[in-house]
C-alpha cells in the first residue's frame, strides 16, 4: 500500500512539470555534473507560454507521455539550446527495442548552418510558424553524441578488426573492383564527408574510412563494421550528380558514425569476440551469395540475416542515417537537394514495371524519409556546388567496369558514341573518356588514344566556359592523365608509358592511382632499382595497403634482392589473413645466410607477431564453427 502511494505521489509531482523541462542524459556514464549540464531545448518552451501550435508543443521529449525518466536533468526558460537530431520531426518512428538505447545522439556544429532543420521548429499546417529565435539561431552550442558510444561490448578496435576481416574475403570475390582511380575518387568524397562530421562535432566515433566498389549492376551501397563501405556500380552509375553519390556515401557513413551495427551485434552477443565475428561472416556471406554457393552462405549467416534484415529494414535507424547524411552533404559543400533528388528517383522507380530497386528494398523509402529531407533541403542556406571533374570520369569508367566481356565493351563504346550524337551526355569529356578506356579493353590501342585526346579537348572547353577565359595552361585530371600512361602501357611503348605515368605522379603525388600507374611503367621497363626505392617508401609510409608490398617483392625479386622480396611478401600474405604462407616466407628470410644481425631481430619480433595473429584467428574460427 505504501508502496502504491508512494508511486502515486511521484507521479504528481512528476505530472507537475511541463514536458518541455525534460532533457537526455549524456549516456549516464559522465557523472552527475555532465548530466546537469547536458540540457536539451526542444523548442517548446515558448510556444506552450504564448499558445503556439508547433509540432512538437505539448510532447514530451522521451520516454512515456508525462513521466520523468531516471538521469535526466531539468531545463531553465532560459537555457542555451541544443540541437538534438531525431527528435525534430513530429513523423518520427518510436525507436524499437531492437536499437539500444542511446543510440540517437546529438547532432549539429558550433555555427549552425541549417536554421531551423537544426532546432527542430517547422510551421504548422495553418502557416504559423514556431519559436523565431530557434529557427535561426544565431550561435547554438553544441556536444558530441550523447548516445552511449560504446557500442555495448563490441569496442571500435574490435569493431575495425572484424571489418578488416570481412574485407579480407571480399577483395577475393571476382566482382570486387580495385580500380585506383575508383577507390581514389570514393576516398575523397569520404573524406569531404568526414571532415564535415568533424567540424559539426558529429559522432563521437569517427574511424578511418576506406570505400571500396563491387561490379553489380542493383543500385545499392552497404556498410561494414570499421568504416568499411561498400558501393555498388550500379548506383554510381544511377547518380546524375556529385551531390547525389555523395547523399548516399554521407547515408551510409551516417550508420557508421552512430555504430548502428555495433550495437545491433551487441544485443546478440552472447559469446564474446568470436560470437561476433561469426555473425559478420554471416553476413559476409549474404553479400557474396552471388558468386558462391547460396545454401551454403544462408546455412553460414542464418543468425547474422536476421541482425542485419533488423538493422536495414529499421525505420529509426534509416531516418537517423539520412539525418546524419544530410548534415554532412550540406556541411561538405555539397547540394543538399542531391539526396531529395536521388530518393525521389527511386521512388518513381519502384513504381514502375522494372520493379523495386535493391536500394530501396534494404533501404526502405519511406513517404515521411523523402518528406523530411525536403523540408530540410528546402530550409537549407541556397548553393551551386562545383561538381568535380573526377566524378564525370570515375562515373564513366564505372560504366566500362561493369562490363565482362568484349562484346559488352563494344555495346558500351557504341551507347556513349550515341548519346554525345544525340546531345543526351550528361558530360560529353566523361563519355569520350569512357569510349577511351573501353577501347583499351579491346586492345584497341590508337583509337583509344584518340579518344583520349577528344576527352581532353572536351574537357579544356568546359573547364574553359566554366572559368569565364580560356585557361592559361592546358587543365587536366588524375584520370585523363593516368590512362594516357595506361595506353601506352599497354600497348607496348614502355618509354613513353614511364614518362608520362612520371609526369602523372610529380602532377598528382597525393593519388595512388598515379602511383600504382609509374610503378607498373617502371617494373614494364625493368627500371627495377626505382621501382623498389618507390615502393618502400609507400610501403612505410602506408603499410595497411597490400599493392605497395607486392610491388616492392616484384622490384627486389629483379633485382634478386631476395631477402627483401621474402619480407615483402610476408606482409603482403599478413594482409590477405594467409598466415601460413606470411610465416614461411619469414621462416625462410631468417634462415638465409646473408642476413645481418639487425635484419634476423626484425624478422623474429614479426615472426613471433605473425604466429600470435594466426594462433588467436584459429581459435576466434574454431569458437564461432
Amino acid at each position: 500500500m505504501h508502496l502504491k502511494r508512494l508511486l502515486a505521489a511521484s507521479l504528481c509531482a512528476t505530472l507537475a512539470v511541463p514536458p518541455q523541462a525534460y532533457a537526455q542524459a549524456p549516456g549516464g556514464r559522465a557523472g552527475a555534473s555532465a548530466a546537469r549540464a547536458a540540457v536539451l531545448d526542444f523548442g517548446v518552451a515558448s510556444a506552450s507560454a504564448s499558445g503556439a501550435a508547433g509540432p512538437n508543443a505539448g510532447r514530451p521529449p522521451a520516454g512515456k507521455a508525462g513521466v520523468a525518466t531516471p538521469g535526466v536533468a531539468t531545463l531553465a526558460p532560459n537555457a542555451a539550446a541544443l540541437v538534438s537530431g531525431p527528435l525534430d520531426d513530429e513523423a518520427d518512428p518510436v525507436i524499437p527495442a531492437s536499437i539500444a538505447q542511446g543510440v540517437f545522439g546529438t547532432y549539429g556544429g558550433a555555427q549552425s548552418r541549417f536554421g531551423a532543420a537544426g532546432s527542430g521548429q517547422s510551421a504548422n499546417s495553418s502557416g504559423t510558424s514556431g519559436n523565431a529565435s530557434a529557427r535561426s539561431p544565431a550561435w547554438v552550442p553544441q556536444l558530441p553524441d550523447l548516445g552511449d558510444g560504446s557500442g555495448g561490448a563490441l569496442t571500435p578496435q574490435a569493431e575495425r578488426r572484424i571489418g578488416e576481416r570481412v574485407m579480407r574475403e571480399i577483395r577475393r570475390d571476382p566482382d570486387y573492383i580495385g580500380d585506383w582511380l575508383v577507390r581514389d575518387y570514393l576516398d575523397s568524397v569520404a573524406e569531404r564527408l568526414a571532415a564535415s562530421a568533424a567540424a559539426q562535432f558529429i559522432g563521437g566515433y569517427r574511424p578511418d574510412f576506406d570505400l571500396f566498389a563491387m561490379r553489380d549492376g542493383q543500385i545499392n551501397a552497404f556498410s561494414l563494421p570499421g568504416g568499411f563501405i561498400g558501393v555498388n556500380t550500379g548506383l554510381i552509375v544511377s547518380t546524375q550528380t556529385e551531390s547525389e553519390l555523395a547523399s548516399v556515401l554521407g547515408h551510409e557513413m551516417g550508420h557508421v558514425l552512430q555504430r548502428h551495427i555495433a550495437r545491433m551485434l551487441s544485443q546478440s552477443e552472447r559469446s564474446g569476440y568470436a560470437a561476433l565475428a561469426g555473425l559478420l561472416f554471416g553476413i559476409l556471406a549474404g553479400v557474396l551469395a552471388r558468386s558462391g554457393d547460396l545454401g551454403s552462405a544462408i546455412a553460414i549467416g542464418s543468425q547474422a540475416y536476421a541482425v542485419d534484415s533488423q538493422l536495414r529494414f529499421s525505420r529509426a535507424a534509416e531516418h537517423e542515417a539520412d539525418r546524419v547524411g544530410f548534415k554532412l552533404l550540406a556541411g561538405a559543400g555539397y547540394d543538399p537537394w542531391g539526396m531529395v533528388a536521388f530518393f525521389e528517383r527511386l521512388d518513381r522507380a519502384s513504381m514502375s514495371d522494372a520493379g523495386v530497386p535493391a536500394y530501396a528494398r534494404t533501404h526502405p523509402l519511406t513517404v515521411s524519409r523523402i518528406a523530411d529531407m525536403q523540408d530540410r533541403a528546402r530550409r537549407a542556406d541556397y548553393r551551386q556546388p562545383r561538381q568535380s571533374p573526377e566524378y564525370g570520369f570515375v562515373r564513366a569508367r564505372v560504366r566500362v567496369l561493369q562490363d565482362r566481356s568484349r562484346g559488352d565493351y563494344l555495346d558500351e563504346i557504341s551507347r556513349m558514341r550515341a548519346e554525345i550524337e544525340d546531345r543526351v551526355a550528361l558530360n560529353v569529356a566523361a563519355n569520350w573518356y569512357g569510349i577511351a578506356f573501353a577501347q583499351l579493353q579491346v586492345e584497341r590501342y590508337d583509337d583509344a588514344a584518340a579518344s583520349l585526346a577528344n576527352a581532353r579537348a572536351a574537357f579544356t572547353r568546359v573547364e574553359a566556359a566554366e572559368g569565364g577565359k580560356a585557361p592559361r595552361a592546358p587543365r587536366s585530371s588524375s584520370s585523363l592523365d593516368v590512362l594516357a600512361a595506361e595506353i601506352a602501357r599497354r600497348a607496348g611503348r614502355t618509354d613513353e608509358a614511364v614518362r608520362l605515368a612520371q609526369a602523372a605522379h610529380a602532377a598528382w603525388p597525393a593519388s595512388h592511382a598515379a602511383t600504382d600507374s609509374l610503378l607498373q611503367a617502371l617494373i614494364g621497363a625493368r627500371r627495377f632499382k626505382e621501382a623498389q626505392t618507390l615502393a618502400r617508401g609507400e610501403a612505410e609510409s602506408e603499410p595497411r595497403q597490400g599493392a605497395w608490398w607486392q610491388y616492392l617483392a616484384q622490384s627486389s625479386a629483379g633485382l634478386g634482392d631476395l631477402l627483401t622480396q621474402r619480407r615483402a611478401l610476408a606482409e603482403k600474405f599478413a594482409l590477405d589473413g594467409a598466415w601460413p604462407s606470411a610465416i614461411r616466407q619469414l621462416k625462410e628470410a631468417r634462415d638465409m645466410k646473408s642476413v645481418g644481425f639487425y635484419d634476423l631481430s626484425t624478422i623474429d619480433a614479426r615472426l613471433h607477431e605473425f604466429e600470435a595473429r594466426y594462433k588467436e584467428e584459429r581459435a576466434e574460427d574454431k569458437d564461432s564453427g
